[in-house]
C-alpha cells in the first residue's frame, strides 16, 4: 500500500481526483493534498474515507518545493500515484496579461510540475502512475490563451519523454489533455477583465467527474496520453494532420461565436 500525492486539489480537477481516488483506488492508503487554501483542504478531508496529509504549499515559490522534499525525506514513502493538477490561465490579448501573471503561470504550470515530479520520482517504484494534466490547448497555438497554451504544450512534451526514459523502471506517465471543464473554477479565473469577449463561449464543455473518471482509467491502462472526451480526443487527430496556422485561423473563427 502506497501513498497518492496530488496537487492543486483544493478545487476543480485536482479535488475530484482526490475523491475518486480515494474511493476507486484500493491499493492508496493516504493522500498527501497540495494547494495554497488550507481551510478548502480541511473541507477535502472530512469528505473522504482515507488519512489525508494536508500540505498547504504555493508552489510558484521555490521553497515551497523544498518544503515537500523535507516532507519525503522524513516520511520516505512509497508513492503509487502523483496528479500534477496545479496550474491556471489567464485569458487575454499580450497586453492585457500583466507579467506577473504571465510569469505565474510559467511557474506553476512548468517549473513546478517538473520539480514535484522530480521531488517525488525516488520515491516511485514499478507501477507507479504520473498523471501530468496537460490541457488540449497543448496540441496547437491559441492567441489570446497564447502563455497559458505554451505552457501546457511544455508540459506535455516533458510528459511524453519523460515516459520514455521511466520505461525501465516501470512507471508510468499519463499526460491528460482535456478540454473546456464547464463546472470548475478555472473559467471564470482564465477570464481577465480586459480579455472579456476574447473566447466568447464554451460549448462542448465537459465534466469534471467524468474527466478525472476517465483520465484515471487512462492512467490504469497505461496510455501515454489521456483526451478524456470526444473534442479533445478530435482535437489532437485533427492537429496532427492540419497545419498550425489552418489550425489558428479555426480557432480564430470558433472563439468569435
Amino acid at each position: 500500500m502506497g501513498i497518492a500525492i496530488v496537487t492543486g486539489a483544493s478545487s476543480g480537477l485536482g479535488k475530484e481526483f482526490v475523491c475518486q481516488i480515494a474511493s476507486k483506488e484500493e491499493n492508496i492508503s493516504e493522500i498527501w493534498v497540495i494547494a495554497r487554501r488550507e481551510e478548502r483542504l480541511k473541507e477535502l478531508a472530512d469528505r473522504v474515507s482515507i488519512p489525508i496529509q494536508i500540505l498547504s504549499l504555493d508552489l510558484t515559490k521555490k521553497e515551497s518545493i523544498d518544503y515537500l522534499i523535507e516532507c519525503l525525506e522524513t516520511r520516505k514513502p512509497q508513492v503509487d500515484m502523483l496528479v500534477n493538477s496545479a496550474g491556471f490561465g489567464k485569458i487575454g490579448s499580450y497586453k492585457d496579461i500583466s507579467r506577473q501573471d504571465s510569469d505565474n503561470m510559467i511557474d506553476l504550470n512548468c517549473r513546478a510540475a517538473v520539480d514535484v515530479t522530480i521531488a517525488v520520482l525516488p520515491y516511485m517504484k514499478k507501477k507507479s502512475r504520473i498523471m501530468e494534466i496537460c490541457s488540449t490547448a497543448a496540441f496547437q497555438p491559441f492567441q489570446y490563451l497564447n502563455i497559458y497554451a505554451a505552457t501546457k504544450a511544455f508540459l506535455y512534451r516533458y510528459s511524453r519523454a519523460l515516459r520514455i526514459e521511466l520505461l525501465p523502471r516501470g512507471i508510468h506517465v499519463t499526460a491528460v489533455c482535456p478540454y473546456w471543464i464547464k463546472d470548475t473554477e478555472f473559467i471564470p479565473k482564465a477570464k481577465h477583465s480586459e480579455g472579456e469577449g476574447k473566447i466568447r463561449n464554451f460549448i462542448f464543455s465537459s465534466k469534471v467527474k467524468s474527466v478525472a473518471a476517465m483520465a484515471l482509467n487512462d492512467s490504469r491502462i497505461g496510455l501515454p496520453v489521456s483526451t478524456p472526451g470526444p473534442v479533445c480526443f478530435i482535437h489532437r487527430i485533427a492537429a496532427k494532420f492540419i497545419p498550425h496556422e489552418i489550425m489558428i485561423w479555426i480557432w480564430e473563427l470558433i472563439r468569435r461565436l
